[in-house]
C-alpha cells in the first residue's frame, strides 16, 4: 500500500480518472466558521494529454478575470503544474451545480474574448507566452464535453 501523502491529489489514482471532470477535492474550515471548497477542474486526461503552455497561460488569465464576474466567492483559480487542469477555491459556497454553471459561463467568456487580459510586461511575468486561440481551443474542448463534468471516473460497469 502506498503511503498517504499530505497533498490530496497525490493520493488520487490518476490512471483511474476520466477527464474532463470537476471534482470537489476537499473542504477546509476556518476558525471563524468560513469554509473553503477546493475543486479539481480537470481539462485533460492525466499522463495522456496536456494543455500547451501558451494556451494554458492565456486561459488562466481569462478565467481568473472572468470567473469573478459570475461568482463573488472565488478565492483563486490556478493551473496545475502537470498542465492538465486547474484548482478552483471558493469561500462559503457549497453548491456544486452552481460551480459547474459558473465554469461554463466563464469558458463561454473565453470563446467570446478578443484579447487576453493583462497580457503585457507590466501585468504579467511572461507576457510573450500567450495564445488567445490556444485558450479558445482548450475552452471549446472542455465545453464540448460539458455533460461529462460530474463523472470523475468515467463509465464504470
Amino acid at each position: 500500500m502506498t503511503k498517504k501523502m499530505n497533498v490530496e491529489s497525490f493520493n488520487l489514482d490518476h490512471t483511474k480518472v476520466a477527464a474532463p471532470y470537476v471534482r470537489l477535492v476537499g473542504v477546509t474550515s476556518g476558525h471563524n466558521g468560513d469554509e473553503i471548497h477546493k475543486y479539481d477542474v480537470r481539462f485533460k486526461q492525466p499522463n495522456k494529454e496536456h494543455m500547451k503552455m501558451d494556451g494554458l497561460h492565456s486561459i488562466e488569465h481569462l478565467m481568473a478575470e472572468n470567473i469573478r464576474n459570475h461568482m463573488t466567492n472565488v478565492i483563486d483559480i490556478g493551473p496545475m503544474g502537470c498542465q492538465t487542469g486547474f484548482y478552483l477555491s471558493v469561500i462559503n459556497h457549497d453548491n456544486y451545480d452552481e460551480v459547474l454553471e459558473v465554469l461554463e459561463k466563464t469558458l463561454n467568456d473565453v470563446l467570446e474574448a478578443t484579447e487576453v487580459p493583462a497580457c503585457n510586461e507590466v501585468q504579467c511575468g511572461w507576457a510573450a507566452n500567450h495564445s488567445l486561440e490556444g485558450a479558445k481551443e482548450i475552452a471549446r474542448d472542455m465545453l464540448a464535453k460539458r455533460d461529462e463534468w460530474k463523472d470523475v471516473f468515467g463509465e464504470e460497469a
